[in-house]
């Protein structure tokens, strides 16, 4: 048998930038999946935030 690949697709997350910034105590953060070959760069999803019960921008954290 060969060796495993690792696959196109990674788990990240995502985590919110208003949360960040604000300095409320807890930050929103999401997992997702994302294709390694077709997404390259950081990824940026509009998802609810329970802490400042609003969607707001979340970005890909490394």
């Amino acid at each position: 048998m060969g060796k495993a690949s690792k696959g196109n697709r990674v788990i990240i997350q995502c985590e919110c930038t208003t949360c960040r910034t604000s300095g409320m105590p807890g930050v929103s953060r999401y997992s997702t999946v994302k294709n390694r070959r077709k997404t390259t760069g950081r990824l940026e999803l509009q998802k609810y935030c329970k802490y400042e019960k609003k969607h707001t921008l979340h970005k890909e954290t490394k």
